[in-house]
């Protein structure tokens, strides 16, 4: 009997395993760094080497140096432009010459220090001195103790508007005299910079503001900012209307940053203990004070109020910061930018500024 012939069976071979995917991690630290983006090594700024006019800023090409144990590298995006620039352009505010311009701006963080904590690369700061005066500039290193971080709220050219002014105001009206509700305040240069914060702050006090002004057209600026009664004068000859205003009890405080020319008729203005207000020099340093004679005027009190004094420590400028970043999410400080120029046109920004060509706040745009 035969055997069945044996079937010829072929085993199916299976397709080749691909070789596993490596894990995305390990794929990607083998592949090739990516460079980093390299620092600037150089920046547009305004310098000065000499006193005098707006003619003495120069735009020029300077050298920007790594950031340094505790300081960062910042982009300005907006710079605030302030009278007391002007002063130390002019010397009434002493600087070392050769120098920068400016200590206020906004900015994004481009690199970190040494040592650095609570700030990293692509946060938005800005800041109101604390540094060498620099602001004037496409970037710069800045110390980062003194920085202040914004809310989102704000933006970059609003908190470069509002910072300093703001936080002068701030100081001005809850420190050097506290406003309350019921006061009368005589507020100058009522439709400047600082002056249109003052108005609407103290206003949301409840304070009633009077302003000096120097145009009609400035006169209704500072009555939409909560400026009750605008003076109109270019001379120095406000007291008598002050005075018939209150019925002749005059003001609580005089808040006054134009100087020499304003401050005898400033001191008729105040109530008896009144407070005298200096924050500026826009028309010269102020006379010379016989205290023995302010007895007759009714023993005012009388100081001169700078922000170095008011923002001590980085922890005193960030909570004046807060408050004003409070007011302003209240609504009781608007902030408008009214003029801006291009960072290289700041000499025609400073220009126009002493010449009151300007109103309220204005920025420099790199």
């Amino acid at each position: 009997m035969k055997k069945p012939a044996k079937t010829a069976t072929k085993t199916a071979r299976k397709p080749a395993a691909k070789p596993a995917k490596k894990p995305a991690a390990r794929a990607a630290a083998k592949a090739p760094a990516k460079a980093a983006a390299a620092l600037p090594a150089k920046s547009r700024a305004i310098r000065v080497y000499k006193l005098g006019g707006p003619e003495v800023l120069k735009w020029e090409e300077v050298a920007v140096p790594a950031p340094g144990a505790g300081e960062v590298l910042l982009r300005h995006t907006a710079i605030g432009l302030n009278l007391a620039d002007t002063y130390r352009r002019r010397g009434i505010y002493p600087i070392n010459l050769p120098d920068g311009m400016g200590n206020e701006a906004v900015g994004v963080i481009e690199a970190v220090g040494k040592g650095v904590t609570g700030f990293r690369k692509g946060d938005r700061v800005g800041y109101v001195g604390g540094m060498p005066n620099n602001a004037y500039s496409e970037y710069r290193v800045a110390r980062a103790a003194p920085l202040i971080k914004l809310p989102r709220s704000i933006s970059d050219e609003q908190a470069a508007a509002v910072l300093l002014k703001g936080i002068t105001a701030q100081y001005l009206i809850k420190t050097t005299y506290p406003v309350k509700k019921g006061d009368t305040i005589l507020v100058h240069a009522a439709a400047g910079g600082v002056g249109l914060i003052l108005c609407q702050w103290a206003k949301a006090l409840g304070a009633t503001v009077i302003g000096i002004v120097s145009s009609a057209e400035k006169a209704k600026i500072a009555k939409r900012n909560g400026c009750k009664f605008p003076i109109v004068t270019k001379q120095a000859n406000f007291a008598d209307q002050v005075r018939k205003l209150t019925k002749g009890a005059g003001v609580e405080a005089v808040y006054d940053s134009v100087g020499k020319d304003t401050w005898d008729e400033s001191m008729k203005c105040l109530k008896r203990r009144g407070t005298m207000v200096s924050f500026g020099s826009a028309s010269g340093t102020l006379p010379l004070i016989d205290v023995s004679a302010t007895g007759s005027m009714g023993s005012p009190y009388m100081v001169r109020a700078s922000l170095v004094n008011h923002t001590v420590t980085p922890e005193e400028t960030n909570a004046r910061a807060r408050d004003l970043f409070r007011a302003i999410a209240r609504g009781d400080v608007k902030v408008r930018v009214n003029q801006k120029y291009k960072l290289k046109d700041a000499a025609k920004a400073q220009a126009d500024m002493e010449a009151r060509k300007t109103t309220g706040s204005t920025v420099l745009v790199p």
